[in-house]
């Protein structure tokens, strides 16, 4: 399967935590600056205060629709892009666009959207299949996982250099964002 490594998720969460601990008091770098103080206030969401949905897109063999809601009673932060993976198969959908260090913030009941084209060509000889795949809001969640059953794909989730977008307002911003509108 062609997906590239989870290793450059890690090692661009490192180098953001580098500039946020070099950050003045108060203030949180950016890689292009610094971010306004509100957001350098909001706490990372706790996965237990996070309902994460998946499901296929209908008439879209190989999308699936993400959603991300805070059940809690304060804003908080996610992953500018939720982590993908798929079964046992090696690493994890790639962010478009790229550059997808950084923080999505949720206000307490807020909700965000995001689609998994898992793979472009369905009938695509070289397509791996995993059981289901599990989506975490922020790298450090253990995340959910989702059977082939449960999303609506079948039996199994057909995965081929799959990509996500980042975290959008709707569901409609989430099918431009990959492209399917």
């Amino acid at each position: 399967m062609r997906i590239r490594a989870a290793l450059a998720v890690p090692a661009a969460s490192a180098a953001a935590a580098a500039l946020l601990l070099t950050a003045a008091p108060g203030r949180a770098a950016t890689a292009t600056g610094t971010a306004p103080a509100e957001h350098a206030r909001t706490a990372r969401c706790a996965e237990s205060s996070l309902t994460v949905r998946a499901r296929a897109v209908p008439g879209r063999p190989g999308t699936v629709r993400i959603s991300v809601t805070n059940r809690g009673t304060r804003a908080c932060a996610v992953d500018r892009v939720p982590t993908v993976t798929f079964g046992d198969l090696d690493g994890a959908a790639v962010p478009v666009p790229a550059g997808g260090t950084g923080d999505h913030r949720l206000a307490a009941g807020e909700g965000a959207y995001t689609d998994v084209r898992t793979i472009r060509d369905p009938a695509d000889p070289e397509a791996r299949r995993a059981d289901g795949l599990t989506v975490a809001a922020s790298a450090a969640h253990a995340g959910r996982t989702f059977t082939a059953g449960r999303l609506g794909t079948g039996t199994r989730v057909l995965v081929w250099e799959p990509v996500t977008a980042w975290w959008q307002p709707s569901a409609a911003a989430a099918d431009r964002a990959i492209g399917l509108s």
